[in-house]
């Protein structure tokens, strides 16, 4: 539950903390903790009553505010569909994440093999099916160290305790059973998807749904995942395309952008054109697509608030090495 990892290369001797269960494997580890100092001694053990008397002093657009939106809006979506108590199961946007995974899992005939990556896994409902369908180790990992903490909480208690957001800074304590399968095969790690800590070829399959275009550069990402991928490895990547300045700068946006160019600004052709162009780097052009479809994806806000895409999803396979 808490920890130190120490490189074992004399030269380096970095250390990497262990918090709450989750190793933090970050090449930047003093800038994000000196930003992120919040979400790390957060506690949860507060009454709905003291967090609502909290958030209201802290205010709109408070770090806090801000924290428990992301929970509000990504909990619904992971594991709304289960909240059969309070009915939110039968409300818009309950869950969706499961169905995008669902529609992911469909063409694929044959096994994910023996190691999976969930890159991206937000609260973790995408990485317990990976867990449930293949029987394997899977490994989550994401950047927000919040919703991991939520994920580890699931596996180790069984049980989700979320802020769902009503309105305004007006939120209802969701608490109710989860009861997922093979448990004992998942983790979770705080890393950054354009520089995994992993070595070349180490899993059989990776998925990332819905994370390319809240990357810093989103084409390292796919890099990444070309690098880490085994040969004939399947990677199952989806976005929504929905750009934002504050998180990637526009030069490097996949479309939205350069109408004028023979994409048209089409986020889908242009990173069609990304993986199968000669000019590009030879981790992207060994990234073969297999499939293409759009995928609905809700996001709740709050009651009276619902964010609705069309979420890109791409399976690609990584191409065996060329012979010499």
């Amino acid at each position: 539950m808490e920890g130190i990892l120490v490189c074992s290369n004399e030269n380096c001797r970095s250390e990497f903390p262990v918090i709450d269960g989750i190793p933090i494997i970050l090449a930047n580890l003093r800038s994000y903790i000196s930003q992120n100092i919040l979400p790390l001694l957060s506690r949860n053990d507060l009454s709905s009553t003291m967090e609502g008397l909290l958030g209201d002093c802290a205010g709109p657009g408070s770090a806090f505010d801000s924290m428990r939106q992301h929970l509000s809006t990504y909990c619904f979506a992971h594991y709304g569909d289960l909240d059969v108590g309070g009915l939110s199961c039968k409300r818009p946007g309950a869950g969706t994440i499961v169905d995008l995974f669902q529609k992911s899992m469909l063409p694929l005939k044959e096994e994910l093999g023996s190691c999976i990556v969930d890159i991206g896994c937000s609260v973790g409902r995408t990485t317990f099916e990976l867990a449930r369908r293949s029987g394997r180790l899977i490994l989550g990992v994401d950047l927000n160290f919040s919703m991991l903490k939520l994920a580890k909480e699931v596996a180790r208690q069984g049980e989700i305790s979320y802020p769902l957001r009503r309105e305004g800074v007006v939120y209802e304590r969701r608490n109710y059973p989860v009861n997922f399968e093979n448990l004992n095969s998942v983790d979770f790690w705080m890393c950054d998807a354009a520089a995994l800590p992993f070595g070349r070829e180490v899993f059989s399959s990776a998925v990332s749904f819905n994370v390319l275009d809240c990357m810093w550069s989103p084409s390292e990402h796919l890099r990444e995942l070309s690098r880490i991928l085994q040969p004939q490895g399947k990677a199952i990547i989806s976005t929504p395309f929905d750009w934002s300045v504050n998180v990637t700068p526009v030069e490097s946006w996949l479309g939205g952008h350069s109408q004028r160019a023979p994409h048209e600004g089409c986020g889908a052709s242009f990173l069609r054109a990304l993986l199968n162009s000669e000019k590009s780097p030879v981790e992207l052009r060994q990234l073969q697509i297999l499939i293409e479809e759009d995928v609905p994806w809700n996001l709740r806000l709050h009651d009276r608030s619902l964010m609705q895409y069309n979420s890109h999803l791409m399976i690609l396979r990584k191409s065996l090495p060329e012979s010499s």
